[in-house]
């Protein structure tokens, strides 16, 4: 069910938007925040069960770079929740 809302940002926090709009090549800022929500769902889930690295590849050369997340190191595990990777 769909549900509109109205959000309020900040110059700095909507200029952001505005270039993950423009870099992720997507069609509206709506898209934009949606999909960085479903990013940010996925690795949340995979925080809780104890995953709080993200590990980028570049497949031309083989460079890894580990980007740590902090505000995922905030969550715990909780008993008998497993998480489905998208």
């Amino acid at each position: 069910m769909a549900q509109r809302m109205v959000f309020t940002f900040d110059d700095g926090s909507l200029t952001s938007l505005h270039q993950i709009k423009e870099r992720g090549n997507f069609a509206t800022l709506g898209a934009a925040v949606r999909e960085s929500i479903q990013l940010s769902e996925i690795l949340q889930e995979q925080a809780n069960d104890g995953f709080t690295e993200v590990i980028l590849r570049n497949p031309g050369s083989n460079e890894e770079k580990t980007v740590l997340i902090p505000s995922l190191k905030k969550l715990t595990r909780r008993p008998g929740r497993t998480s489905i990777t998208k």
